[in-house]
């Protein structure tokens, strides 16, 4: 199940920068932004966001270190097939009182009372080696492999959601951080505007319900910067909690190549390796197992111990017994109150409810991944409608300013032009948002929005690395965990 290479972020033809720039938004008086986006030497890109992420968020050291635990179910398992090996002593002290009869010569019987004291001890060592046990530690093994790679699955699944939040917060930032840009300048232009009106409501040119107009508008967009200022805070908190770092300057990322080539291939791609179908594949060969493991409860047991062992003074004082013993035990059941069948058929039930877990996994799969490619789709379009959309109200508001300036517009025909290419400009820079949102999004429904595919430039976690170095231990309480390992 492993991925096949996505090319870099940087390999999509429209950046958020480039679309603003074509779009009008960083050039002229009023929308001068270019500067932002100039890429210092500690500018944040996300690549560096993802890579950041992907050593150090929290939630993705969790879902490793589970792993790591689930990892150990194979080494207790094969435990099955190993001997147990054990010494047993015993010491204390024991006093009897031993009353018997005696013949005199002449003839009579009398009764002599003796005590005795004496030390007792005992001491045994024990191996039991088991033989048979109805295919238990077969089933029981495999089960627990099933379950270390149905949890790798949910580890590249937790991957693939840590890395889309953070695609999702670093675009947020840039997002609102150009919406407040366009409501602070756009509040600039009213306010320059509410001037000129005053200027000419007092020279007679106009009426008090032009000012009132141009003061209405101007609150509006004081009000609609400060959201978007809050909502930019919220999205830094957001990045903070997300990367582990807050935003500084950060660089207008590109979207992905598309991982399919269109939506039907997007679906059948995602039906076969979105993480949670693969995960849900491998619970279903779990739970098969699991019927196995409990027929082995109706099947014959059998098993081998030998024992050599040392008993002092036991029944009387000053004896001592010493021996050895081999003893082969075999064990065929019966019945055992009818628990083992109804745990049988249990697990049979179980097997069939995590076989439909696995055709739901694959709709939802094949329905994310058409959902996503459909977004992708729908945000490119809008991005191309919104860019003519804004032309046409540039243009529209150049003639509108000259129309008012001979009388034959008003200044609310002039607030409404602004309001309208205003809301183009917000839109585009949303669309493109979503543009850049949406191809990471149809490359997690796919299972390719992992570290590799991605070409992080970070150590890859090695899921194996925990799993080879405590499969075949047969003692050892350290710590075998290796939080970095690259992967060859």
């Amino acid at each position: 199940m492993t991925p096949s290479h996505l090319p870099r972020p940087g390999a999509g033809k429209t950046s958020l920068r480039a679309a603003l720039r074509t779009a009008g938004l960083l050039s002229g008086t009023a929308f001068c932004l270019a500067a932002t986006f100039v890429a210092p030497a500690t500018a944040q890109t996300l690549q560096e966001a993802l890579a950041q992420t992907y050593a150090n968020n929290p939630t993705l050291a969790t879902a490793r270190a589970q792993l790591r635990v689930v990892d150990e179910n194979v080494p207790q398992a094969l435990a099955g097939w190993r001997p147990s090996v054990s010494i047993t002593g015993s010491a204390g002290y024991a006093v009897a009182n031993a009353r018997q009869r005696a013949n005199l010569a002449n003839g009579q019987r009398i009764g002599v009372t003796s005590d005795q004291e004496r030390g007792i001890g005992s001491v045994a060592a024990t191996v039991s080696q088991p033989l048979y046990r109805g295919g238990r530690t077969v089933a029981t093994t495999r089960r627990a492999e099933n379950q270390v790679l149905a949890q790798r699955a949910r580890l590249l699944a937790t991957e693939q959601q840590v890395l889309q939040d953070t695609v999702t917060a670093y675009v947020n930032v840039i997002r609102f951080q150009e919406e407040v840009r366009l409501n602070l300048n756009n509040a600039q232009v009213l306010q320059r505007q509410l001037d000129a009106t005053n200027e000419r409501f007092r020279v007679g040119e106009i009426t008090r319900t032009d000012v009132a107009q141009a003061e209405s508008r101007l609150a509006g967009a004081r009000a609609s910067r400060a959201d978007a200022e809050g909502q930019l805070q919220n999205s830094r908190a957001t990045f903070l909690r997300t990367i582990g770092v807050a935003p500084t300057r950060l660089t207008a990322p590109q979207p992905l190549t598309p991982a399919a080539r269109n939506n039907q291939d997007a679906a059948q791609v995602a039906a076969l390796n979105n993480p949670a179908v693969v995960a849900a594949l491998f619970d279903e060969a779990a739970g098969r197992d699991a019927i196995d493991i409990q027929l082995s409860t109706l099947l014959p047991q059998a098993s081998l111990q030998a024992q050599a062992f040392r008993n002092d003074n036991q029944t009387v004082a000053g004896t001592r017994g010493i021996g050895e013993s081999v003893t082969a035990t075999l064990t065929v059941p019966i019945y055992q109150g009818g628990a083992e069948y109804s745990a049988v058929r249990q697990a049979r039930q179980d097997a069939s409810r995590l076989r439909q877990v696995v055709d739901d996994q694959r709709r939802a799969a094949s329905a994310q991944a058409s959902t996503a490619w459909e977004t992708l789709g729908s945000a490119r379009a809008t991005v191309e409608s919104v860019r003519a959309q804004i032309r046409a109200a540039e243009i529209a508001l150049d003639g509108v300013q000259r129309e008012a300036v001979v009388g034959s517009r008003t200044t609310l025909d002039v607030l409404n032009a602004e309001q309208e290419l205003l809301n183009a400009r917000v839109s585009l820079v949303r669309a493109l948002a979503n543009v850049v949102t949406a191809s990471h999004s149809l490359a997690q429904a796919v299972g390719r929005l992992t570290a590799r595919d991605l070409a992080l430039p970070v150590a890859l976690y090695d899921q194996e690395a925990y799993y080879r170095a405590v499969r075949d231990r047969w003692a050892g309480l350290g710590d075998y965990s290796v939080p970095q390992a690259v992967r060859q």
